[in-house]
C-alpha cells in the first residue's frame, strides 16, 4: 500500500454496510489487548492471543483490525482516553497543566508499554483529538499556536522522559528480586568510596547536601513539573 492508498483506521467503518452483524466490536478486542499488554507487555498482545481471550478465531479479527499498526493506535488512543481533562480549560492554567501531568504519568504507570508505542506520526484517534482540543485550549488565549505547541511538548517530554525512567527502574528492581531500598543499597559502598577519595567535589555535593533525590518518587515527579510550569510561566505575556 502506498502512501496516497493509506487509510487511517478511524476512516474505516466498524460495522460494513452489508453483511451479517458483526459478532465483536473493535472496543472489545481493543480492551482484550489491552489487558495482555498491561500483564505481559505489548508483544504479547498478539492477533491469535486475542482471538483466545475473546473466544473468537485469529484470522477472523482481522475484519475489524486489519493490521497489527492498526491495533496498536486502537490501544494507544484507548489509553488516552483515561487520562481526565473534563473542564478544561477551567481558567487556572497552572492547575489545569498539573492535573494533566498527573493523568499522564499515572496513564504510563498503569499501561507501562506504551512507553515501547514509538510514533513518528499522530494518528489522530477520537481520544488523542479531545486533549489536543482540552489540552491546548488550556494555553490557547495567552500563546499563539505555535508557542502553544512548544509549550505543551515542553510539558509532555517532561513527563514521558521522567516516566520511562521509573518504568526502567522498576523493571530492573523487579529483575533483582530486591526490594528498592536494597537495590539502591548496592552502590552505598562504591559511593562511599568515591566520596572520600576528594577527587569529586560536585559529585560529593549531590550525595552530602542534595535533597531531591532523597524524596519519593511522587515528590520529585512534583518537584520537576513546578519547573516545567515556572518555565512555561515566564514564556507567557505579562498581564500587567
Amino acid at each position: 500500500m502506498t502512501d496516497a492508498e493509506y487509510v487511517n483506521i478511524w476512516m474505516r467503518p466498524e460495522r460494513p454496510a452489508r453483511g451479517p452483524k458483526p459478532v465483536y466490536s473493535r472496543a472489545q478486542i481493543t480492551e482484550a489487548a489491552i489487558r495482555i499488554a498491561d500483564a505481559e507487555g505489548l508483544e504479547a498482545a498478539t492477533m491469535r492471543r486475542i482471538a483466545a481471550d475473546i473466544g473468537a478465531g485469529a484470522m477472523s479479527l482481522y475484519r475489524y483490525v486489519p493490521s497489527r499498526e492498526d491495533l496498536v493506535d486502537l490501544m494507544a488512543d484507548q489509553v488516552m482516553g483515561e487520562i481526565d481533562v473534563t473542564g478544561m480549560p477551567s481558567g487556572d492554567w497552572r492547575a489545569d497543566l498539573t492535573r494533566y501531568a498527573d493523568g499522564l504519568r499515572a496513564m504510563w504507570m498503569r499501561h507501562p508499554w506504551i512507553a515501547s508505542v514509538q510514533r513518528s506520526l499522530p494518528t489522530f484517534g477520537p481520544n488523542q483529538l479531545l486533549l489536543i482540543e482540552r489540552l491546548m485550549g488550556v494555553l490557547d488565549a495567552f500563546v499563539p499556536i505555535d508557542e502553544n505547541l512548544d509549550l505543551v511538548a515542553l510539558l509532555n517530554s517532561y513527563v514521558e522522559s521522567t516516566v520511562r525512567e521509573e518504568i526502567s527502574t522498576a523493571r530492573k528492581v523487579r529483575r533483582s528480586g530486591l526490594s528498592e531500598s536494597e537495590w539502591m543499597a548496592r552502590s552505598h559502598s562504591y559511593v562511599d568510596r568515591l566520596v572520600k577519595s576528594g577527587e569529586y567535589p560536585i559529585f560529593t555535593k549531590i550525595v552530602m547536601e542534595a535533597r531531591q533525590p532523597h524524596l519519593s518518587r511522587d515528590d520529585q515527579f512534583r518537584h520537576g513539573l513546578q519547573r516545567v510550569l515556572d518555565s512555561i510561566t515566564a514564556s507567557l505575556p505579562s498581564r500587567d
